[in-house]
């Protein structure tokens, strides 16, 4: 019996050894995808025994649903506060703590901390914070001769309220990639800057630093962009949404949906969406990352 070429058992062993990966992405990932696909052409409700092949209806009804082109402008809302702000802080706290040699564990600490802290126990303290009566912050408000203001009821904070949580929940997660950059550029560029006369510091940033860290800022962009669009746990525990769905975000409307009104058919159908926004923007990091690769 003729032995197997080398080839055809390395191809064997690539398949054993990809296997195990393989199934459990079809079991975690693609089945659970394509499962969530099919819910959303059904009108399945949440115990219900049986279900019936509705369509594109959940679909129509999404379009001329008012709370769902609410929640999706409010979502588009946050994220254009968010990750703008979030990126430029996180980047100022980098170059700040690169800068102080004598602190900076220090500050990489206290600006990390809202990153490994619980968010909804975190988000009950900005509760108790901006409470109109006993909070923090409107003491101080009051303490500098200004009116006190409802952050959480009032129609026209609401939402900004929201995304101020928001930046200072995700700086501290730019500021750690800003960081993994900076310390990634060598020292000789600014030497050389140095030598061509860009010896202050927003000279060198804007000859060295900022072309240096481009892929780094297009990462931490993308990445925040699609942890904005997530955003969920300070809307439940501060707002619910409210008030008059002033709040009301992309992902608080699915779970009203699938687990308020029990409609886990239609509530699949605005996960799909919001996949869609997802996939939207991994595709293009994917191919802006692709565009700046030098070819080969």
């Amino acid at each position: 019996m003729a032995e197997p070429s080398p080839r055809r058992t390395g191809r064997l062993n690539v398949l054993l050894l990809t296997m195990p990966a393989v199934l459990l992405m079809l079991v975690f990932l693609i089945g659970p995808l394509l499962c969530l696909i099919a819910l959303s052409f059904t009108d399945y409700q949440l115990g219900a025994p049986s279900l019936s092949i509705v369509g594109l209806a959940n679909y129509e009804e999404m379009n001329e649903d008012a709370t769902v082109r609410i929640s999706v402008l409010n979502t588009l809302v946050y994220v254009a506060i968010v990750v703008p702000a979030s990126v430029a802080l996180g980047l100022g706290a980098a170059l700040l703590i690169e800068a102080d040699h004598g602190l900076r564990g220090f500050y990489r600490s206290a600006y990390f901390l809202p990153v490994m802290a619980t968010l909804i126990a975190m988000a009950i303290v900005w509760g108790f914070m901006l409470d109109p009566r006993i909070g923090a912050v409107n003491f101080v408000l009051k303490w500098l001769g200004l009116r006190p203001l409802d952050f959480l009821h009032d129609r026209k904070l609401v939402l900004f309220t929201l995304c101020g949580i928001g930046i200072w929940q995700s700086v501290g997660f730019n500021m750690v990639l800003f960081m993994a950059g900076l310390t990634a550029i060598p020292s000789e560029l600014y030497e050389a800057a140095a030598v061509d006369g860009a010896r202050n510091g927003p000279s060198r940033f804007a000859l060295v630093t900022w072309p240096m860290l481009a892929p780094v800022t297009l990462f931490t962009v993308v990445i925040t962009a699609i942890r904005a669009f997530q955003v969920f746990d300070t809307v439940q525990v501060l707002t619910g949404g409210g008030p008059n769905k002033a709040s009301e975000v992309l992902l608080h409307t699915i779970y009203a949906e699938a687990f308020g009104f029990f409609r886990v058919g239609y509530a699949a159908a605005l996960v799909v969406v919001f996949l869609v926004f997802i996939l939207a923007l991994s595709v293009i990091r994917v191919f802006l990352l692709e565009a700046r690769r030098p070819a080969p």
